[in-house]
């Protein structure tokens, strides 16, 4: 991915955005959807591996973005675009935005990647104080992290994802929560509870 400069404006908000409609989208990516939706309904919902989740989804203020990228020029127009309709809409209506890529990012390392060429796209445009990045992917790993290891699962989605937060719900969020780092040490061990066997049969594309 070569080293594209441009410039994103956070432009007024102007309201435009709608909810998210499934009806608009095309029969295959519908699918990739539905899937996904499940997985946050099962895994990120229904395990509360992401305490904040449960609200947004219940509001329906999630929209789907599916990509069919291939090229970098159009890799970057999805992105910014994405940014764009997300800092263009009431929160309201749009709180977060998961972009899925379901074509050509199937190894892990590629998607790394692409989520640091998004982020340095991220800081260019100066955008860092009002949105944040969070990666899913179906085997993702934590670095110095045993391979089997169950923690893998708490990042590991049906496609590969990249979730865009906005800054200012994350600190409100924190604000109220007196150890940040615990939440991801109660889902470990949530996950050493469930088990192996439930947790792959939740996850069957993390394994």
């Amino acid at each position: 991915m070569g080293n594209r400069s441009f410039k994103l404006v956070k432009q007024e908000k102007v309201y435009r955005i709608t909810k998210f409609d499934l009806k608009t989208l095309s029969m295959a990516h519908q699918d990739v959807v539905e899937k996904t939706r499940l997985w946050l309904e099962q895994m990120v919902v229904g395990l509360n591996l992401c305490p904040f989740s449960s609200s947004v989804i219940a509001r329906d203020q999630v929209y789907f973005a599916v990509c069919d990228a291939t090229t970098d020029a159009q890799l970057k127009q999805f992105y910014v675009d994405e940014l764009q309709r997300l800092l263009g809409a009431n929160e309201k209506d749009v709180a977060t935005s998961l972009l899925m890529f379901p074509q050509g990012l199937e190894e892990f390392d590629d998607y790394l990647d692409l989520l640091c060429w998004f982020q340095q796209l991220l800081e260019k445009a100066d955008l860092t104080e009002h949105v944040q990045l969070a990666s899913f992917h179906p085997q993702y790993k934590f670095e110095g992290v045993a391979a089997d290891d169950l923690s893998h699962f708490t990042n590991r989605s049906p496609y590969p994802t990249i979730h865009l937060l906005r800054q200012d719900q994350m600190t409100k969020f924190l604000a109220h929560v007196s150890d940040p780092e615990k939440i991801y040490k109660d889902n470990i061990e949530t996950l050493q509870k469930l088990g192996r066997r439930q947790v792959e049969e939740l996850c069957p594309w993390g394994t």
